[in-house]
């Protein structure tokens, strides 16, 4: 069965962490808002306005038949389960899904340096605001997250084993995304950060080598990065 993804068609944005698992996964899926004429936002649009028990609030969206799942951490628990990305035990499930959501909690701190003061606000409007974010990120945050997973991997046994053990999971591939966002947003940061973090830097390698994750970043389905997703590249919030 194919599955529906809704998510904005123009940024990688939170929908690449269930791309990028879809992709590895082999399994077909109908990513809405790319159509065959352009984007289509009324098409992701959509989904929210339609009538069911469970609503989602935002984009990224999963349909698999009848079910409707959201929220990017959630989607990527089920998928984790149906194609081989998380451990069949419960303890490992519950670990690489407790992964996922530090790994959202990251991501929210990258975007709030460039908007601090709220997405209703344009960039240029709290411009300040992100400068002094910012720079509490590269000193303090960035490090702490990066330290952090670097001693998860240092704790599994093996030199090519993931986060949750010796099998790819989910959580290795957002990891890569992470990784891969703050490379473009922050490239002076990261050269240092991945300095002292050199089992985060080859994990990275090895997700970008995986032969359909290395098909999928050459392929037109990837969505270059740019100044409206999540990873945002603005110089001034690079210094230091």
């Amino acid at each position: 069965m194919t599955y529906t993804l809704y998510y904005w068609p123009t940024i990688q944005g939170r929908g690449e962490f269930v791309r990028l698992a879809l992709e590895e996964a082999g399994a077909d899926y109908d990513d809405v808002g790319r159509g065959p004429t352009g984007p289509d936002f009324a098409a992701v649009a959509a989904i929210l306005e339609e009538e069911t028990a469970c609503p989602p609030f935002a984009p990224p969206v999963l349909r698999d038949g009848d079910r409707v799942i959201a929220q990017t951490a959630n989607i990527l628990l089920y998928l984790g389960a149906r194609h081989g990305l998380a451990p069949a035990d419960e303890a490992g499930r519950i670990w690489t899904h407790q992964l996922q959501l530090t790994l959202a909690d990251w991501v929210d701190e990258i975007h709030d340096t460039h908007h601090p003061l709220g997405p209703s606000l344009y960039y240029e409007d709290q411009k300040p605001e992100s400068a002094r974010r910012a720079e509490a990120f590269r000193a303090e945050r960035l490090p702490k997250f990066m330290g952090y997973f670097e001693r998860v991997l240092d704790a599994v046994t093996g030199d090519v084993a993931g986060l949750a053990g010796p099998e790819l999971t989910y959580a290795d591939l957002s990891l890569f995304q992470v990784v891969e966002g703050l490379r473009y947003a922050f490239p002076r940061a990261m050269a240092r950060a991945e300095r002292d973090c050199p089992r985060v830097t080859a994990l990275h390698a090895r997700v970008r080598a995986r032969p359909r994750i290395a098909v999928y970043l050459e392929s037109e389905r990837r969505i270059p990065f740019n100044e409206d997703g999540i990873f945002r590249h603005y110089p001034e919030l690079d210094e230091g």
